[in-house]
């Protein structure tokens, strides 16, 4: 996180976590539809088509809640060494990872 995110999350002060602060920059509408459907189709191969686990664990809003966005983010861009879970940065931006987890807290789009 930026120290200019830290500050403005502690400048208003709030209990909130600072992943809820954090404003998430949306690609644009192609490249959105591409990340849905690498979700969807290489994400969807372990965790479940509909997301709701396999070899990985489930993705839905209720298992993320409490997993800190910054971890999810990092899990997604570098992987998971020593798990089946591979990195994903040869296919898309630290931001664009940061929009995917996003969407997964809010309930992924079809």
């Amino acid at each position: 996180m930026s120290a200019t995110k830290l500050v403005f999350a502690l400048f208003l002060g709030s209990t909130a976590t600072i992943a809820s602060v954090q404003a998430v920059a949306s690609p644009d509408a192609a490249r959105q539809r591409e990340l849905v459907h690498l979700v969807r189709q290489d994400c969807g191969s372990c965790h479940g088509m509909t997301l709701q686990g396999g070899l990985g664990p489930a993705l839905l809003p209720a298992n993320l809640k409490d997993k800190p966005m910054e971890g999810l983010v990092a899990t997604i861009y570098y992987g998971r060494p020593g798990t089946p879970m591979p990195p994903w940065r040869q296919f898309m931006s630290e931001a664009e990872a940061e929009w995917v987890v996003q969407q997964l807290l809010n309930g992924f789009p079809h």
